[in-house]
């Protein structure tokens, strides 16, 4: 059983490692030239039940522990005159709930359980056509040919794996620019004060400034605006960000007057509600391939889930993968169904001309009855 992974992000790495736990190499075709090709983006809050999940079953619980920063789960939520609309800081040093990892930190530490030749660097899938006598031919950017008996499309939101399987239209959700404040500690003390060692979220109408802490001592900034109601490029200044931004507390837009790098502006992107497909031998998708939903916290959660799960299956009856397939597959279409749902409901609502008011209502717990007077 020669299976190739498409995509060497979070859920193809897992499912590489898995996959090795249980004795069984495959080999992960990734488009980047190396590890430190490119930024990985920012920081990740990991679920017990999902990305946890998915770390234990990869034997790195304890790695994940030792990297993670579970008070990176501290979120300050203000609205445009800075006011605090809500301040969740969790228990000091305890891991119990969504600790906060660094992407980069967390790939390294999936990229360092494999043997070093699982990951052919420089391989961008461009087709996959059947094989008359089962399995797949791969053709890679620049000639590179392959082939496999099992091929997993981890290959992300333009997954050239999808079209093997379903035919979908991807849908805007949102435009979201981000920035880096670069050593804020020792260069802007202030901002580091306003975020915090975790999140900072300003909402207003349709339109919401956050900054993220991250390990390395940096604040990415995220600038998330509704689909369509400006123009992509129209978003790559920094004087055209600030205007968006008129009237709002000078402290909050400090965080874009004093980035660093050049403002990257992109459109999101989401897979309908409920997109499924009929099984094929020999294919399978997983995490964003299989479900891009709106980044509000899951994406990256669900696609190691759904790798550690798929791996379970092929390790438990790898003389019929297929079969496997099938089972990983049914059990991820009823479990990301309400989650794309809820994901898609979260997204709407933060870009929402009463977000404020909304995401104070999400965030705060309902107290108890008061008692009756008697």
């Amino acid at each position: 059983m020669r299976i190739a992974i498409a995509g060497g992000g979070l859920g193809g790495l897992t499912l590489a490692r898995v996959l090795h736990r249980h004795g069984i190499d495959a080999v992960v075709y990734e488009r980047d030239a190396n590890r430190s090709a490119r930024p990985q983006g920012g920081s990740l809050d990991l679920h017990p039940e999902s990305g946890q999940r998915a770390l234990a079953e990869a034997g790195l619980a304890d790695g994940f522990r030792s990297q993670a920063r579970p008070e990176g789960e501290e979120h300050r939520i203000v609205d445009p005159s800075g006011r605090i609309l809500v301040h969740h800081e969790p228990r000091p040093g305890s891991f119990a709930g969504r600790p906060e990892i660094d992407r980069s930190v967390l790939r390294d530490l999936l990229l360092d359980s494999l043997p070093g030749d699982t990951v052919v660097w420089r391989r961008r899938l461009v087709a996959a056509a059947p094989r008359p006598g089962g399995g797949w031919e791969l053709t890679f950017q620049e000639g590179h040919r392959g082939d496999c008996d099992i091929l997993v499309g981890a290959d992300g939101a333009r997954s050239i794996v999808r079209p093997l399987l379903v035919d979908v239209e991807l849908s805007p959700v949102s435009t979201v620019v981000e920035l880096t404040v670069s050593d804020v500690d020792r260069r802007h003390p202030g901002l580091a004060d306003l975020v915090g060692p975790g999140n900072l979220w300003a909402v207003g109408v349709n339109q919401i400034l956050s900054a993220q802490r991250l390990g390395d001592g940096a604040l990415r900034v995220g600038i998330s605006l509704r689909a369509g109601d400006h123009p992509i490029d129209s978003l790559r200044g920094k004087r055209a960000l600030l205007d968006i931004f008129a009237g709002w507390d000078p402290r909050l837009t400090a965080l874009i007057e004093a980035a660093d790098s050049p403002p990257t502006p992109r459109l999101i992107e989401a897979t309908p509600v409920g997109t499924r497909w009929s099984a094929r031998p020999g294919v399978t998708l997983v995490g964003d391939a299989a479900h891009l939903m709106p980044p509000v916290g899951e994406g990256a959660n669900q696609a190691m889930l759904d790798a550690a799960e798929l791996a379970v299956q092929l390790a438990a009856d790898p003389a019929d993968p297929d079969s496997a397939i099938r089972s990983y597959e049914d059990a991820m279409f009823a479990r990301i169904h309400p989650i794309a749902e809820m994901s898609a409901r979260v997204q709407a609502m933060m870009l929402s001309p009463t977000a404020a008011q909304d995401i104070v209502r999400f965030f705060t717990p309902r107290s108890a009855e008061p008692a009756s007077a008697t």
